[in-house]
């Protein structure tokens, strides 16, 4: 059997997977609210013959390409949801969506998927097992994929490994950050309320000043990043939002702080959402105020398996040589809800290089970030040479 030259049909392919993109681009949606694009996922997998489901933990798009062989399964993931910014991009195929932009890629993560799709599709005989291609909704913020898990996804049949992609405009395209082990933070919310006692801000002593407690609280926070934690061992605690007060001459019984922690560990993790609550109490009581603290789980550490990684960079020795592995000297601290899947099964995150000459100057989430479409064909080859790999017929 000659097998198929994935980096030459992906290149064969390039025009398609880049007009898929930009379709895409045009007509972004919210989370849990991507209707038009799971209709267009759905029919691009049927029209290729393969068995769908849709509404899948809402508006999650679920494909099988079986082969009538034995064998193991792969799942091939991509999201599908865009973010609440307005493009400011110029682009031909910007937005037509007010308000409502792809700044993270995930229209070129579905075109990657779908390319993969069809010339795993048209090498069908080369493989055995399933291919599950599972499009989800809501990765922003909203955990889409432990909505994807709890709905069954990993199931029926059973997931032996699952494999994920994400454009990177900092990485130079035809390169694929590659790291064992973790290679994206977690994510936590905490909100900490800050009560004190209204009064005249001519009286200062007759009341107690939320804002001056919170400004401590805020303050003393920093201190677990700086010294209570390893700094081999990264953490982030930010925090983005503090409101109150009302008037300049009332001293503010409330003050609300929110923010985000991130870190590369369960153990960092735990010990940052034990400590955030005991110090936020103990300052603020200090300064005759309470502290209230809500500390939401997010998503977990993104963590890699050693031996698919090691099938990963075997696939892209193969079809792009070595200078295609990038090897990540250290995770981002960007979050991922892929985590989810892979707290079940055994999975292998890669970022794919979108930077072009004179592109990618503008991070993820920005509403003038572009790619290097020549990232897609890269991305789509990789998942294709992967899939057969993982599936190959003995």
């Amino acid at each position: 059997m000659i097998e198929s030259n994935f980096r030459e049909l992906a290149v064969a392919h390039r025009d398609e997977i880049i007009s898929v993109r930009r379709h895409l681009h045009q007509y972004p949606e919210l989370g849990f609210r991507e209707q038009l694009t799971s209709a267009f996922v759905a029919d691009a997998l049927t029209r290729l013959g393969l068995s769908v489901r849709q509404g899948v933990a809402g508006t999650g798009v679920v494909a099988l390409l079986e082969t009538g062989r034995p064998g193991p399964c792969l799942a091939v993931r991509a999201d599908m949801d865009a973010l609440p910014l307005t493009e400011a991009t110029g682009l031909p195929f910007a937005s037509q969506h007010d308000g409502v932009m792809h700044a993270c890629c995930h229209d070129g993560h579905m075109a990657m998927v779908l390319g993969a799709a069809r010339m795993l599709t048209a090498a069908r005989e080369e493989l055995c097992g399933t291919v599950k291609f599972i499009f989800q909704p809501a990765e922003e913020m909203l955990g889409g994929a432990r909505h994807m898990v709890e709905a069954g996804v990993l199931e029926s049949p059973r997931v032996d490994g699952i494999v994920g992609l994400h454009l990177w405009p900092d990485l130079a395209t035809g390169r694929f950050g590659v790291r064992p082990g973790t290679v994206m933070a977690s994510m936590d919310h905490v909100d900490i309320t800050v009560h004190g006692k209204a009064g005249h801000g001519a009286a200062p002593h007759q009341g107690v000043d939320a804002i001056l407690a919170a400004a401590h609280v805020l303050a003393a926070l920093q201190a677990l990043v700086s010294r209570e934690s390893d700094p081999a061992e990264p953490v982030v605690l930010s925090m983005g939002s503090i409101r109150g007060g009302s008037l300049p001459n009332i001293i503010a019984d409330r003050v609300e702080i929110r923010g985000t922690v991130r870190a590369v560990s369960s153990e960092a993790r735990e010990h940052m959402q034990r400590r955030i609550a005991a110090l936020a109490e103990a300052v603020a009581g200090g300064l005759n105020a309470r502290a209230e603290v809500a500390y939401e789980l997010g998503y977990p550490p993104t963590v890699n398996d050693p031996g698919l990684i090691r099938r990963a960079e075997a696939s892209l020795l193969n079809l792009f040589g070595q200078e295609a592995v990038a090897p990540l000297d250290r995770s981002p601290m960007t979050s991922e809800d892929m985590a989810f899947y892979m707290e079940q099964v055994p999975g292998a995150f890669l970022l794919v290089g979108a930077k072009g000459a004179g592109e990618g100057n503008y991070p993820l989430h920005h509403p003038q970030m572009t790619i290097d479409e020549r990232a897609l064909e890269y991305g789509a080859a990789f998942l294709a040479e992967f899939a057969r790999d993982f599936l190959r017929t003995r």
